[in-house]
């Protein structure tokens, strides 16, 4: 499970990007509670969403050239130079290369052998998310991709990732975890593209899921604030009850009550 005692490999960072920064506050504020900091004079413009004074995660305004609203989720590396080149060969690309942030840790915006955009973060004063796994915070991640087999292989390459086939209604699921952590220590999961009739047809992505006290209020509460509902609440036995979002300017998330919680 995802938790804030972050080990390399595992999601320790993500934000949100906008073209209407003010609207995607006031959106998220009202479905899950967070307020914005600015991160300083010298961030850009960008600041900290956070769940009762802690960060649970980021966000910053974007313009359309910079391409469409979007969750990023960022891995905890122990050097992004080195993940950066790893990524590269195993053919990768970097779209944002290595760079010191204020002193604050190294960054680094990198693409999948699908084209997936992905986050490198390596800690430094700011070590990730303070929190993590409890309603309003990050608690699962999922990849949605052509080939399973090719990104299983890339992120194993370039951060250590293993995977595990879980069984499932109807088939297995891919789970990920990071090096040597275990069943315990899943954090997320790999989808065929093709295979979800609600992506089949969108590009390859990572989706953040947030945990929730109850799916349908935020289902309800999306449509209410102007978002979309791209999947309806739905169980997953042993699971729990999820559901696919959009903020009102195209960002893609999702939401689970966890059937349970912390697990």
């Amino acid at each position: 499970m995802l938790t804030t005692r972050f080990v390399d490999g595992a999601p320790n960072w993500l934000d949100v990007t906008s073209t209407d920064l003010d609207g995607a506050l006031s959106f998220y504020g009202a479905l899950f509670g967070w307020r914005f900091q600015s991160a300083g004079p010298d961030a850009g413009g960008y600041g900290f969403l956070q769940l009762d004074g802690r960060t649970a995660a980021g966000a910053m305004g974007t313009t359309p050239e910079q391409g469409p609203p979007a969750w990023t989720v960022y891995f905890q590396s122990p050097d992004a130079e080195a993940t950066a080149k790893a990524a590269e060969e195993a053919h990768g690309r970097v779209l944002a290369p290595p760079m010191d942030v204020m002193g604050q840790g190294h960054l680094a915006v990198l693409a999948d052998q699908a084209g997936v955009p992905f986050g490198i973060w390596q800690p430094g004063l700011i070590k990730g998310l303070d929190v993590a796994n409890e309603p309003g915070a990050l608690s699962w991640v999922e990849l949605y991709t052509p080939d399973i087999a090719a990104a299983a292989a890339f992120y194993r390459a370039v951060l250590s990732l293993e995977t595990a086939a879980v069984p499932f209604p109807g088939g297995t699921y891919t789970c990920v975890n990071a090096a040597g952590a275990g069943e315990e220590a899943m954090f997320g999961g790999i989808v065929p593209l093709a295979a979800d009739p609600v992506e089949a047809g969108s590009h390859p992505y990572w989706l953040p899921y947030f945990e929730v006290a109850d799916t349908d209020v935020v289902v309800a509460d999306t449509r209410n604030l102007g978002g979309t509902v791209r999947a309806p609440a739905t169980d997953l036995p042993g699971v729990g009850r999820i559901a696919k979002l959009a903020d009102p300017y195209g960002a893609r998330f999702a939401v689970i009550r966890s059937e349970r919680p912390g697990g």
